[in-house]
């Protein structure tokens, strides 16, 4: 059996030891410190607009080849070092990449919601992982979201808007704040009946007709956050659906795309979004079945 002593040996070394674990943590700590204050002077090079940048270093016509840029966000006229990329264009690469990797992974903040007062509801799914393995799931409205939506919501509106992250978080942080306003107001310009907004969490584009048909809308319409690319994270989209129901074919929806800074600003987006739901509903008719 050990002795009163021994054990006093042993509790002092260990303190010891953690008393060590401390100072170096703590120093660790003073030179990530440093190291995240002199990345504040780094400039955000996902923030530069590649449209405007030429890397080779001797176009024959610069001018000519920067008119081609301005056209498309595409990698066009990188350059190289030897037979491998420049460094500038795999590190944009790389930026680019991970922007996209924490657009889908991350979820839209609750301070965003707040601010635009939007109540949170949710899919069958119950993680991004469930969200990203199983589109089934994120097509239907868990049953305690069918009881707050038909709680809380508009009965039978003539136009139901929500906003659903998809697979872009930060496309719905980037525009919610100018496109459904904007939305909004155009349909109340045309004296259309609007149901109440709300956010669908893990929500895929088949939700819509869920939510048709659990509130009794004419037309739906979903703003989503669509799959990011290497051009931009921050694209949205409109998939509007003339009296959806669950398993109604994709042919059925009209789709106002690439709802982005670089693309359709948000608000022109919301406005020429109002004026198809009019006439979608003039003509009783969306997808194919629409002719604009």
């Amino acid at each position: 059996m050990i002795s009163e002593k021994e054990l006093k040996n042993i509790i002092s070394q260990v303190l010891k030891e953690m008393d060590g674990e401390v100072k170096n943590i703590d120093r660790v700590k003073e030179k990530v410190v440093g190291s995240i204050e002199k990345l504040e002077d780094v400039e955000d090079i996902t923030k530069v607009d590649l449209r405007e940048v030429i890397e080779l270093k001797n176009p024959i016509n610069r001018e000519e080849l920067l008119k081609y840029k301005r056209k498309t966000p595409a990698r066009v006229g990188i350059s190289r070092a030897g037979t491998r990329y420049t460094t500038e264009t795999m590190l944009r690469f790389r930026a680019d990449h991970a922007s996209a990797q924490d657009a889908v992974f991350t979820d839209v903040s609750n301070e965003v919601l707040e601010k635009n007062n939007l109540f949170t509801v949710q899919t069958k799914c119950n993680s991004k992982d469930e969200y990203i393995t199983r589109p089934d799931l994120g097509r239907r409205l868990s049953d305690e979201s069918i009881r707050i939506l038909k709680e809380k919501c508009k009965k039978n509106p003539v136009v139901e808007v929500y906003i659903s992250d998809g697979l872009s978080s930060t496309a719905v942080e980037a525009n919610v704040a100018e496109i459904l306003p904007s939305l909004l107001n155009g349909l109340k310009s045309y004296g259309i009946d609007t149901g109440t907004p709300f956010f669908l969490k893990y929500g895929r584009v088949g939700a819509s007709d869920d939510v048709a048909e659990t509130l009794g809308a004419t037309v739906t319409c979903v703003l989503i956050g669509e799959r990011p690319g290497l051009a931009t994270a921050e694209s949205m989209s409109a998939y509007i659906t003339y009296k959806g129901y669950v398993g109604i074919p994709e042919a059925k929806r009209t789709v106002v795309s690439n709802i982005h800074e670089r693309g359709t600003p948000a608000a022109e987006a919301g406005a020429h979004i109002a004026h198809i739901i009019k006439k979608i509903l003039d003509a009783k008719a969306s997808g194919q079945d629409l002719k604009l």
